[in-house]
């Protein structure tokens, strides 16, 4: 072979092989890219499952119940007109000599739930009372003039409507079952028109107690069954409603015992089973009707005690009976000891109070008497007052 051929050769295998080795490392180098492509793909794959779970693991039924009630949600915007005091030096005082008074508008804001999805919505009494107007906003921004369609100041609930239909609402649920350490959401729009933010807060806390009676004689209010909660009830969200884990309304916020002015885990609501009874009340007659029982009764002092031979000062006397009343009716009769109402223990008048405060006309009260030394129990069916 001639040395040209071997040289011509030596070259070609050297090219083949270097051309060998090229491929070799395109291949490998493709299948690396390839390998850590799929190495990518597969973490994003995994963090985005990861997330998924994290994002359902965050969701509990408190999530799910604030989902469910906050649409329902509204601020309620009040706007009173208050007669303020005069300045002497001032040209006004010609004004107050002739009798003319001098006023200004003051708003203030509280919360509301609506119920129906035409338009009516609870809220507090005291959250409406002496109002010139009232504008309702809702969960959207969305915002309406509201009419006051009845007020019961006793209970501190009233009724009020906005024009509008197809409305999300809220499930009025029972507060008969409720129990105590099971969670409780306060749902409101406290300080909304500070904030400039129409959609509600959420406070958190426990069904404390239930059952709670108080009367509150200064404001002339009573409250009966009331629940207690340490979810923070805070300026506000007073008229919101109170929502188990359901997403069903309770109660209605009212009240908070508190000396700071702020929350200290004492708050109350009106318990949803009274609500409901007061609201159809509300919507039917647009007032309270007044119940009439047709007797009187009186404390039971000391004298009393003595002369009747009685164990204890527990109890109220009933003093008068009304001719072809209910109580007649009901074979009530004076002197009776009036010991329980509607389960009920009666000590004083105040608890009378007390046991009669859910009665409308047509009602029924269980009364407990001690008559000459026998315990008896009656059973009156009460009427409406219509004036005598």
């Amino acid at each position: 072979m001639k040395k040209t051929n071997i040289f011509l050769y030596i070259l070609l295998m050297v090219l083949l092989t270097a051309f060998f080795l090229y491929v070799s490392e395109r291949i490998m180098l493709h299948e690396e890219a390839l390998s850590k492509e799929e190495v990518v793909k597969t973490d994003c794959h995994d963090r985005e499952l990861i997330n998924e779970q994290l994002y359902f693991a965050r969701q509990t039924a408190i999530t799910e119940a604030v989902s469910i009630i906050s649409p329902t949600v509204v601020s309620v915007n009040v706007w009173r007109t208050q007669v303020i005091r005069r300045n002497p030096f001032h040209d006004d005082w010609i004004l107050e000599f002739f009798g003319v008074p001098r006023t200004r508008e003051v708003q203030s804001i509280g919360s509301g739930v609506l119920f129906t999805d035409d338009g009516f919505i609870l809220t507090n009494a005291h959250v409406v009372e002496e109002a010139s107007q009232i504008k309702i906003v809702m969960y959207n921004g969305v915002e309406y003039d509201a009419l006051l369609i009845g007020i019961d100041s006793l209970h501190d609930i009233a009724v009020i409507k906005i024009e509008c239909e197809d409305l999300p609402h809220a499930k009025l649920g029972t507060s008969s079952d409720l129990i105590i350490g099971e969670w409780s959401i306060a749902v409101g729009n406290p300080y909304g028109f500070l904030m400039k933010d129409s959609k509600p807060s959420v406070s958190v806390g426990v069904i404390s107690a239930s059952n709670r009676n108080f009367i509150d004689r200064q404001n002339q209010k009573i409250f009966r069954g009331m629940i207690q909660t340490d979810a923070a009830i805070n300026p506000g969200n007073s008229g919101g409603p109170l929502v188990n884990i359901y997403g069903e309304v309770i109660g209605i916020n009212s009240f908070l015992l508190t000396d700071s002015g702020g929350s200290v885990g004492v708050g109350f609501a009106i318990p949803i089973d009274r609500v409901k009874k007061i609201a159809d009340e509300l919507i039917t007659y647009g007032r309270i009707r007044d119940t009439y029982y047709g007797f009187k009764i009186q404390e039971i002092t000391p004298f009393i005690v003595s002369y009747l031979n009685l164990d204890s000062s527990d109890g109220v006397v009933v003093s008068t009976i009304d001719q072809n009343g209910p109580a007649q009716d009901a074979g009530l009769r004076r002197g009776d000891i009036i010991t329980m109402i509607n389960e009920i223990n009666v000590r004083d008048s105040s608890d009378v109070e007390i046991g009669i405060s859910d009665t409308a006309p047509g009602d029924t009260l269980s009364i407990r008497i001690l008559r000459d030394g026998s315990e008896l129990e009656v059973t009156l069916t009460t009427g409406e007052y219509i004036g005598f």
